[in-house]
């Protein structure tokens, strides 16, 4: 099957290679040289795909994403741009485009796009203009940095379903940037406006989880001295984003998902359901899947979460954003931690862009202002980095490190005042008390004595955490 292309470049060689290459796999093709001349070919025939330069005289290939739907073309468009930035993407989705291609590309990308809109003309255009741009107006720290392939296709989803209320699941190893993902969506969403809460699901006791989401009326427990709202009614208008959403309770699950169900909620010790308007974000690090065969995470709810889901891959799977999170990084907390300015030698650069990253983002983010601290000159180089070679102890000390101060920050924002110690110390010894009990396959007096508590006091803590024990062999 053939298809009838528009090229619009400002750049000959690229309307002579895109020519080439779409006209020998036998498909028609007009080739311009402004947007001007674009708009006014749509205007004089239909094409079934176009390919717009995002900078040309005229008007630029954005600006064409919208005026063609102006004079009633349903093409798929395709941006092209030489700089593979992170407003570019989820701009141009945002807009409606079907794809995104940076230069230099290869002619079997070109052939396999073009192959990609003849078979799913149905699924064109899910996405029209929505109504802010991604991450406009938002601080550095609070922005996704990334130039890799991997992170562009994240981009683009976070374009695609920014428009919708659909709710979305975000997946990834701690320290890949959920949050941020979540914050992307509700910025580019039409509930930017909206507040935005974050309820992180392993940092608050089990206890006062179900008061924390869905509120509570005066007298509904003890020290329930006055009504509170809860997090789903904080959140209307806007989106919530249940942080660890695979460490809550199962019997809270269930709850979680009659709100989704009915869009209702009602407060501990409440008669009376209350409508709420929010969109729901969910993150986790686990394997829900594997919780759901185990019976530790509902089936039902998962479906209900993950409408839409948004891997993030972990750092070692796209070194390509590690120099331009270096680059974010180091001018966010140079002058902040130092009061100067910082340079990283290339030989730094080439050293961070070979380790491992363990901890992600997180980790990569936590080492900079380390080294940012302690250099003894203004240039770092690889020496000041030394630390992440010095022994895979330090190493994990390091990330352990990292993750604690971030888990604390997230159960400071929680706000639920005078529980903080209380819910980071069940969040590490749940995983304490599981791995002790899967080492000695069960027995807990066994588990017990390696970690050195008395066997009561391990029982009464596998009950209060809800720990399921594995039968003994």
């Amino acid at each position: 099957m053939s298809a009838r292309v528009l090229i619009a470049d400002d750049e000959a060689s690229i309307r002579f290679v895109l020519r080439e290459t779409l006209e020998s796999a036998g498909h028609s093709v007009v080739d311009v040289a402004n947007g001007d001349d674009a708009l006014r070919a749509l205007t004089e025939a239909s094409f079934d795909l176009a390919f717009f330069d995002i900078r040309m005289p005229g008007a630029s290939g954005l600006d064409l994403l919208e005026r063609a739907r102006t004079v009633g073309s349903d093409v798929a468009i395709v941006i092209i741009t030489a700089q593979s930035t992170f407003e570019n993407a989820v701009e141009a989705m945002k807009r409606g485009a079907f794809d995104y291609l940076t230069k230099p590309f290869g002619t079997q990308e070109v052939l396999a796009l073009v192959e990609k809109v003849l078979r799913s003309r149905a699924l064109e255009f899910e996405v029209r203009a929505l109504r802010r741009a991604l991450g406009k107006g938002a601080p550095p720290s609070e922005r996704l940095v990334g130039r890799s392939t991997a992170l562009l296709e994240v981009f683009k989803t976070i374009g695609r379903v920014a428009r919708s209320d659909v709710p979305v699941l975000v997946t990834g190893e701690s320290g890949t940037g959920k949050e941020l993902i979540a914050r992307a969506i509700h910025a580019a969403s039409s509930r930017a406006a909206g507040p935005f809460i974050a309820v992180n699901a392993a940092a608050i006791p089990r206890e006062l989880l179900e008061s924390e989401l869905f509120g509570h009326e005066r007298g509904a427990f003890t020290g329930a001295v006055e009504a509170r709202a809860g997090r789903f009614r904080e959140a209307s208008g806007g989106t919530l984003f249940l942080d660890e959403i695979g460490d809550m309770p199962v019997e809270l699950q269930a709850k979680l998902l009659r709100v989704l169900q009915s869009g209702e909620v009602t407060s501990v010790g409440g008669r009376r359901a209350e409508a709420v308007n929010v969109r729901i974000v969910a993150a986790t690090h686990r394997d829900l899947d594997a919780a759901v065969a185990s019976g530790a995470f509902r089936e039902d709810l998962l479906y209900r979460l993950r409408v839409v889901p948004i891997a993030v891959p972990p750092l070692r799977e796209r070194r390509e954003d590690i120099p331009p999170l270096i680059d974010h990084f180091l001018a966010r907390y140079d002058t902040e931690l130092t009061g100067s300015m910082h340079v990283i030698s290339p030989d730094a650069v080439e050293a961070l862009a070979k380790h491992p990253w363990p901890g992600n983002v997180r980790e990569l983010e936590n080492a900079i202002k380390r080294a940012l601290v302690l250099a003894p000159a203004e240039v770092i180089g690889a020496e000041d980095f030394a630390f992440l070679e010095s022994g895979a102890s330090e190493r994990v000390a390091l990330t352990l490190e990292g993750i604690v101060r971030a888990e604390t920050e997230a159960a400071l924002d929680s706000g639920v005042p005078g529980d903080v110690h209380a819910a980071l110390l069940t969040r590490v010894e749940k995983p304490l008390i599981e791995t002790a009990l899967a080492r000695t396959g069960g027995n807990q007096l066994r588990a017990a004595e390696l970690l050195g508590i008395n066997r009561n006091t391990l029982r009464k803590r596998i009950l209060e955490l809800g720990i399921d024990v594995p039968d003994k062999p």
